[in-house]
């Protein structure tokens, strides 16, 4: 596999905009296809859509839950994910409540993240995002290390709505907050293949980005080669 396949496969190709419409997720999943992205990331009204559209070619679909805030019940947030992953949802993508993990109330981040773990277990992936623009680093590593107690699957830096985005620092405290069964997902300003790299050298295991389709050709048309980087499973606009 050539570096630039080798990224595609663990891109996110993402589409999170209110205004996008049914034209542009059928080019998105188009492009998923076309350049083999590991998944398209939407929000839950378009997961039948490309379910449809998506039908045997091997691209997941991932959900955002709760999504870009994080701010309401988790009740509603384990109900959205359950019928993301009825829709054909594979991976949740979910926003922690921020505001109860800056002020300390560990309880009620973790129950929060469990209820809507335990709403799709054994159904689909969950991805924890942090929004780490809006804490430190003590709130970050406690963010990842509740989001492990409460039965996820990946913590993700960001919305692409929040303040910030993916930082290389932040993708390494996360990597070392957490153990080897979890996994990284760096996302929000990834818009080239030189950050996707850095992000994957930093140790994510995903890229989420509605920049997929220019990281691979910036990787195509690179002389020298990009050199091997991370491992691998699975803006304004989310990416």
């Amino acid at each position: 596999m050539n570096e630039a396949n080798r990224i595609a496969s663990v891109i996110d190709h993402t589409l999170l905009k209110p205004d996008a419409r049914r034209d542009d997720i059928a080019r998105m999943c188009v492009e998923a296809m076309r350049y083999g992205f590991y998944s398209v990331c939407v929000n839950g009204m378009w997961v039948a859509e490309c379910r449809s559209l998506l039908a045997d070619s091997g691209v997941r679909i991932s959900a955002v839950c709760g999504f870009p805030l994080g701010a309401m019940a988790s009740a509603a947030k384990a109900r959205e994910a359950e019928i993301a992953v009825r829709d054909g949802a594979a991976e949740i993508d979910m926003v922690l409540p921020v505001g109860a993990l800056i002020g300390g109330d560990c309880a009620r981040v973790e129950r929060d993240i469990r209820e809507v773990a335990e709403a799709v277990r054994g159904a689909a992936l969950v991805k924890v995002i942090l929004e780490t623009g809006y804490l430190n680093r003590e709130q970050i590593a406690l963010g990842c290390r509740l989001a492990e107690e409460a039965g996820a699957d990946f913590v993700k830096t960001s919305t692409g709505f929040g303040p910030g985005g993916a930082r290389e620092e932040d993708v390494r405290l996360m990597r070392a907050s957490v153990s080897a069964r979890m996994r990284i997902k760096a996302s929000g300003g990834i818009r080239d293949a030189e950050t996707a790299l850095r992000m994957l050298a930093a140790g994510a295991d995903r890229i989420g980005t509605s920049s997929g389709v220019a990281i691979v050709e910036g990787l195509r048309n690179a002389s020298p080669p990009c050199p091997r980087t991370g491992p691998d499973p699975g803006r304004r606009d989310g990416g």
